[in-house]
């Protein structure tokens, strides 16, 4: 009975667009998420020196960032005016952290940025479904990152978070440096060209490649309204000889056997739930002819 109350409430939930899972204590927040990777990275001993934001938005990221490394200084960089109330309350609850009111991308000086109604969907480049959707083009300030970091006196080891719609290989581009410096850098990738210009998934990865990065996790997967195919994931890259890729085993000797014997007690519960055979070999319900 409690089995079936128990599915019957996930169904209703997923109808809903939630899914219900049972926290473990090992893992305190959902392993495919945000909050998920970063405890994930907390728990090797890892701590940022500084977390740097680019597109900072809302300011959603850095305070969640600053859950697992609260003694980390947070720079947030954004471009977009209208997002400065929400950023100045977030850097209040940051100490030390600082709101940068710029695009970062790969020079200084000045960027067009086109401004879309649905300001988290603004980019430095245009739309592919064309000038209707493109936004309003507004000029702005830009810097690159290394710049930033020279300016604002930051030290390593840095965490990247980058989420620019579709120009997020600009902002690297000017962030040579930093990258030599950071040991996690997470990247909003696209698997379709969405915007002129901008790259997909496989050019992102040969880009940080190029430069010592692997990936190492991945969640936030998003799929486009119009058909639900996968449109869209935040990967983390750790730098292929880094701290995080020390260890290439599976699991402990401990794990492994815990693993098999969970193995083996659902092979036993899916065997008593075959059809039983009789001495003839036949199942009850099958008739001699």
């Amino acid at each position: 009975m409690k089995e079936i109350v128990n599915r019957l409430v996930k169904k209703a939930f997923l109808q809903m667009g939630f899914e219900l899972r049972r926290v473990s204590r090992q893992d305190p927040f959902p392993r495919n998420s945000l909050l998920g990777a970063l405890h994930q990275v907390r728990k090797q001993g890892w701590q940022p020196r500084t977390c740097i934001d680019v597109g900072a938005a809302l300011g959603d990221f850095s305070l969640a960032c600053a859950r697992i490394f609260p003694e980390a200084q947070y720079l947030l960089i954004e471009p977009l005016k209208e997002y400065e109330p929400f950023l100045t309350a977030a850097v209040r609850q940051l100490p030390g952290a600082k709101y940068i009111p710029v695009a970062a991308t790969v020079r200084d000086g000045s960027v067009a940025i086109y401004v879309h109604k649905d300001l988290v969907g603004s980019s430095l480049y245009r739309e592919k479904e064309g000038p209707a959707v493109d936004g309003v083009a507004r000029t702005v300030s830009a810097m690159t990152l290394d710049r930033l970091c020279q300016e604002y006196n930051t030290a390593g080891p840095y965490l990247l978070k980058i989420d620019v719609q579709g120009a997020e290989l600009e902002v690297l581009k000017g962030a040579e440096k930093a990258l030599q410096e950071a040991e996690y850098v997470i990247l909003e990738t696209s698997f379709f060209r969405f915007f002129h210009g901008g790259p997909e998934f496989n050019a992102v990865m040969k880009f940080m490649e190029e430069r010592g990065f692997v990936p190492y996790d991945i969640w936030g997967l998003k799929y486009r309204p119009l058909d639900r195919a996968l449109a869209q994931a935040d990967v983390a890259f750790v730098k292929e000889d880094g701290i995080f890729r020390k260890s290439h085993i599976y699991a402990t000797p401990e794990q492994r056997a815990a693993q098999d014997a969970s193995f083996q007690r659902v092979i036993a519960a899916r065997r008593q739930k075959l059809p039983r055979q009789t001495k003839t070999g036949r199942r009850p319900e099958e008739k001699q002819t």
